[in-house]
């Protein structure tokens, strides 16, 4: 599991402004072991209601990709057996939060029953707030990770990076295409 990563002092100082400004955008994918109809899925399908209700009542929740029926599970961007999710949120210590110390922390830990390993299955970026990401964008950041690294408009919790400032923000067009 990742481990939690703690902002500096200094950090929190200097991007203040520029984080009232930016929401942190976060995609992750999953690679089901089974069809979601299945009963090997079935719990994980069972929670998924109460697990974004969870997210949705939790601090720094801004929001969330669904579909008709509530989730995002229809949405197969990256294939049939790949399901996408994407939230929006204040700052990362409100998704870390979420993430890693509610009811989610429950399917964290039954995830290799659902999904197969990937290398790389989450990103997170900063949006300018109010800006609610598209699916498109989301692939074209979880790309630019995979390519470059972690950089300031990819990264990881295991390195995060600051809210731009006006001077260095990338526009959304620039990395989608």
């Amino acid at each position: 599991m990742a481990s939690i990563v703690r902002w500096r002092k200094s950090d929190l100082q200097q991007g203040m402004s520029a984080m009232s400004a930016h929401e942190l955008a976060q995609m992750n994918v999953a690679r089901l072991r089974a069809p979601l109809d299945s009963p090997e899925l079935a719990d994980f399908v069972g929670a998924l209601d109460r697990i974004n209700a969870v997210a949705d009542r939790a601090d720094g929740f801004v929001w969330r990709l669904q579909d008709e029926s509530g989730n995002a599970t229809a949405l197969h961007p990256m294939g049939e057996d790949i399901i996408v999710n994407m939230s929006v949120w204040r700052d990362p210590q409100a998704l870390q939060a979420f993430v890693y110390r509610s009811d989610h922390v429950g399917v964290m830990r039954r995830r290799r029953e659902w999904f197969e390993k990937m290398d790389l299955f989450m990103v997170l970026w900063w949006v300018p707030s109010g800006h609610r990401p598209t699916v498109a964008e989301a692939m074209a950041r979880l790309d630019l990770l995979r390519d470059q690294g972690p950089g300031a408009n990819a990264f990881t919790f295991g390195k995060l990076f600051p809210a731009p400032t006006a001077a260095d923000a990338v526009p959304t067009s620039a990395i989608a295409g």
